[in-house]
């Protein structure tokens, strides 16, 4: 199984990015996707999630900012961030996980975002 995250990149402040996790060797819709991510010094931090039935969730610091979803025909999952912040700047990892509330089985090797004032 592979994650490869791809779309970082330096933007400025209130700027859009869309982040894509292309996935080989399992099937996202048959998965609970995820996007995490770790700022320097800081721990990893839940950013979103979309569960196989899609329901959908978002760690309260990007809500109404941040949107998740998934491209079956891409095999990919996406992340949409609106407006960004300067505290959104981090490396941002893709995980995959049959149960999640278990553990997430697989992960990217993440994607820099940073967003200058």
């Amino acid at each position: 199984v592979h994650l490869v995250e791809s779309g970082g990149g330096v933007v400025q402040a209130g700027e859009s990015l869309r982040l894509s996790c292309a996935a080989s060797g399992l099937t996202v819709g048959n998965y609970a996707m995820a996007w995490f991510r770790q700022a320097p010094g800081k721990e990893r931090e839940f950013v979103a999630r979309i569960a196989w039935s899609s329901s959908v969730y978002y760690g309260d610091s990007v809500k109404g900012r941040f949107a998740i979803a998934r491209d079956n025909a891409k095999n990919s999952v996406i992340l949409q961030m609106n407006n960004l912040k300067p505290e959104d700047t981090a490396v941002y990892y893709c995980a995959a996980a049959v149960r999640f509330t278990v553990k997430w089985d697989y992960w990217g090797q993440g994607t820099q975002v940073t967003v200058s004032s």
